[in-house]
This record gives C-alpha cells, structure tokens and sequence, in this order.
C-alpha cells in the first residue's frame, strides 16, 4: 500500500481584518482533507507570515481578507517569502475579492484565487495541485 505524504499548508489572515470565520472554515476542510494545516490566526504582517510559512515547511500559504487591503497585502506576502528564499512557495488567496482584482493579484504571484461561493472541493483540489507541485 502506498501512501500520499502529507500536504503541509498554512493559512493566515494579514492585515488588520479580525474576521476569520472562512479562514476557519478552509483550515478545518484542509484538515479533514488530510493535509496538515497551521493558522496563524488574526492580524498578522506578510513579514510575520513568510516567516511562519519558512519555519513550518510548508508546501503552500492560503491567505484570507474581507477588508479590502488584499491588493497591498497578498503581493506584499509574496514578496517577503522571495526575501527569505521562499519564492517557490505557492500563494493562494480568498475572500471578498471583487472580480477586477483577480487579474491583478494573479500577476503579483498570486496562483488562485477563490471568491465567496467557491465550491470547497474546488478550493482543497486547488491546494493539492499546489502542494503536489512545489
């Protein structure tokens, strides 16, 4: 028998938004999808987040924002993980991103994003692919 090691991922919310119901939500289905997930919890910098993402190994980062800061805030996370040699790590971003923003944030590095209605199984099939591939 073979078995699939497990996927490591790490989910945040940067910026000052205090609203983590879907953070939650997405960690508990990653979990009980089989990966092994890490919350940062509320209200962290992007530099705080790399360095989590850094020292927990993780193959992918998930970020989550309904405050609106998500053009300055998911970019600015991947920009810290490129200063601490992590650049290989996989961005995925979710929340209330209006649909104008989605190209944007996809060429800030950015590999997905998920907006309100996303269907779950899309959302962990998105961070398999991700962690099978970093």
């Amino acid at each position: 028998m073979t078995t699939t090691p497990t996927c490591r991922v790490l989910i945040a919310k940067p910026g000052l938004d205090g609203h983590d119901r879907g953070a939650k939500f997405i960690a508990r289905a990653l979990r009980d999808a089989g990966f092994e997930v890490i919350y940062t919890g509320i209200r962290r910098t992007p530099d705080e987040i790399a360095a989590a993402a850094v020292q927990e190994d993780v193959a992918a980062v998930g970020l989550s924002s309904l405050s609106g800061a998500h053009l300055r805030l998911f970019p600015a996370v991947v920009e810290a993980l490129k200063i601490r040699g992590a650049a290989d790590i996989p961005v995925l971003g979710g929340g209330v991103i209006p649909e104008e923003d989605v190209q944007l944030l996809k060429e800030a590095g950015i590999v997905a994003i998920f907006t309100p209605g996303t269907p779950v199984d899309q959302i962990i099939a998105a961070f398999r692919t991700h962690c099978e591939h970093h």
